[in-house]
């Protein structure tokens, strides 16, 4: 069994902090949740799994590229999100109402250049979003997520995807990031397409 790992932007340190004040409050509101560490939080664009030495290094030089074809773009965190759906959830989330369309984009960028390496990406349709809390059983969140969609953070720009691996310890996850790549500095060009994509228009 290799390491499992996903790929993600990382918030800002003022972003995380802004978050986790909101949600103080609110924490002890629902003790059937299990509020996600702010030192893990991340936005997830390619869940990996187990993924075999041997393909670290296709893997690394394939999510290069892809991070090298894409612009970097602004994000802003809001909306409350309920995994499936507010009355049955198992994951609440923040939703991404700025730059969700370009971080789908990166999430293409990545599964590609996962497959392309021989590594399997996770499948499911995939929505912008910060995870905030699970619950083992559904719970209606309803609630939760109106408050949610009080909370807009402010926007930052995002300039660096990465490479974590997820150690599991104690029935909790703790997050080491393995590489970093920087995202193309707006105005410049590009003309090497990551491997699964077409040229360049």
């Amino acid at each position: 069994m290799g390491a499992r790992l996903f790929t993600a932007l990382l918030p800002p340190a003022r972003v995380v902090e802004d978050v986790d004040a909101f949600l103080q409050p609110r924490r002890d509101a629902e003790p059937r949740l299990r509020w996600t560490r702010p030192d893990g939080w991340h936005l997830t664009t390619a869940f990996l799994g187990d993924v075999p030495d041997r393909a670290l290094d296709r893997l690394a030089e394939n999510l290069a590229a892809a991070a090298d074809r894409t612009p970097g773009f602004t994000l802003r965190l809001g909306e409350g999100v309920a995994f499936p759906w507010p009355l049955e959830t198992k994951v609440l989330a923040l939703g991404v109402p700025t730059g969700g369309d370009e971080l789908a984009a990166l999430a293409r960028r990545c599964r590609s250049a996962a497959a392309t390496a021989g590594v399997r990406p996770d499948g499911a349709t995939f929505v912008p979003h910060l995870t905030l809390a699970r619950a083992n059983r559904p719970i209606d969140s309803t609630r939760l997520v109106r408050v949610l969609d009080t909370f807009e953070s402010e926007s930052w720009g995002a300039t660096e995807l990465v490479l974590v691996e997820s150690h599991l310890r104690d029935r909790a996850n703790r997050y080491e990031v393995l590489e970093r790549w920087p995202l193309r500095a707006l105005g410049s060009s590009s003309e090497t397409a990551p491997p699964g994509e077409g040229p360049r228009p």
